[in-house]
């Protein structure tokens, strides 16, 4: 059986393979970053209230010190879509648009500037999100199929024969 995605890498695919990235091997790191920005916008604000009798003052600090706690609430916020967009500025031209066939021994990945082939014990990690499917081979390394572009079967056909390839179950995202 032979399985056919095109795929297009735009903001949203790179966003959604950060969103993968981060909820499934990042998962840890990910957590702990979220709770220490969160303290440290907690402590922004309480710091710049003004305490007892004292009046509020709005001053260069506080504002300066509001500004970074916003700045640190929307990165937290937008942080797929940020790493979505540098993912796409740091790629190199021709590697826009992919076309992968996924065989029994392996596949392979058709771009502007060449062909490539993957065995699948590389794969770390298979995630699935609404619109693609994600494999994962390192805390920084991912590759997005978008599920809309299939050819050669159904969803379920193709989830079924890359589970039994890899031989890992898909984590939803």
């Amino acid at each position: 059986m032979e399985f056919r995605f095109e795929t297009i890498y735009d903001q949203k695919a790179l966003a959604m393979m950060a969103k993968a990235l981060r909820k499934t091997t990042r998962k840890k790191r990910s957590r702990r970053s979220h709770i220490f920005g969160l303290i440290v916008v907690v402590l922004a604000i309480i710091l710049t209230l003004p305490l007892g009798d004292k009046e509020f003052a709005l001053d260069f600090r506080t504002v300066i010190t509001w500004i970074v706690a916003a700045i640190l609430l929307l990165v937290m916020l937008f942080e797929d879509k940020l790493n979505g967009y540098i993912a796409r500025k740091r790629m190199l031209p021709g590697l826009g648009k992919a076309t992968v066939t996924f065989r029994e021994d392996g596949y392979g990945s058709e771009t502007e500037m060449g062909k490539s082939e993957f065995k699948y014990d590389n794969i770390s990690r298979l995630a699935e999100t609404d619109d693609y499917f994600v494999f994962i081979f390192s805390q920084s390394h991912a590759q997005v199929y978008d599920k809309s572009s299939i050819t050669g079967g159904t969803l379920e056909e193709f989830r079924e024969f890359i589970k039994g390839a890899v031989g890992k179950e898909i984590e939803e995202v």
